[in-house]
């Protein structure tokens, strides 16, 4: 579970994230979508621990992210908007390095390796140098490396960049599976409205730092008074805060 609380960042006279409150339970797949410089990668590096908020909190579980970082962490799982590996590392090492990080046991490292290696069919390339790994070849390592400890809480920043038809599908799934299976919380926040609107059980509006929307999408198109596909929906709710 995700609970924000009157969640607010500031640079300086610049309001990112405005009394923003929120709450994710276990089990759902939640999209995050906004215009460009709305706020929702500050609301995901404040989620994930990598800002501080000016005010409110975040708790994860439970745990709060300021008060308890280090717990609140081992129950997290982040992909970023643009994958950071160590380029001298094998694919291997920076996943055993990762498993490490969370006290991931030699047994259960195992057995997941193999899992996701074999899931995004990385064994060509795993014992490669990083460097030598394409966007998409990165971006799976990342994904492979974000599920190896098994977080509660998955987090989510532009899942989909630099993966080809194939990838991008086979992730879409694999957050399928975390949410509705195993009843873990996937928070994702992206500008594809057409993953939002195929993946995602709740969707939320972020414009100029505040949630102006939020719900299902037949909540949506009903708050809207639009029909038609999440783009149009959106497009009018964002239209309808300029005025």
């Amino acid at each position: 579970m995700i609970q924000l609380e009157h969640l607010t960042k500031k640079y300086g006279n610049v309001m990112a994230v405005n009394d923003l409150s929120l709450e994710i339970p276990p089990g759902e797949i939640f999209a995050f979508i906004g215009p460009n410089g709305a706020g929702k990668t500050t609301t995901v590096k404040l989620i994930t621990g990598l800002l501080r908020p000016t005010s409110g909190r975040v708790l994860i579980n439970g745990r709060d992210i300021s008060q308890d970082p280090l717990q609140a962490k081992m129950l997290l799982g982040y992909i970023p908007d643009q994958p950071f590996t160590y380029d001298k590392l094998t694919g291997r090492e920076f996943l055993r390095f990762i498993a490490r990080l969370y006290g991931v046991n030699h047994h259960h490292f195992s057995q997941e390796f193999e899992h996701y290696v074999n899931l995004f069919q990385m064994s060509s390339y795993i014992d490669e140098l990083i460097e030598s790994y394409s966007l998409g070849m990165r971006q799976r390592l990342i994904i492979a490396g974000t599920f190896i400890h098994q977080p509660e809480v998955i987090v989510v920043d532009e899942p989909l960049v630099g993966l080809d038809p194939a990838s991008t599908r086979l992730v879409k799934e694999l957050f399928k599976t975390e949410s509705r299976e195993k009843g873990h919380t996937v928070f994702m926040s992206t500008h594809l409205l057409s993953v939002a609107e195929e993946c995602a059980d709740r969707i939320g509006i972020i414009n100029h730092g505040r949630l102006v929307g939020l719900g299902t999408l037949a909540d949506l198109k009903k708050a809207s008074q639009t029909e038609g596909p999440l783009e149009e929906v959106f497009l009018s709710i964002v239209a309808e805060e300029k005025k």
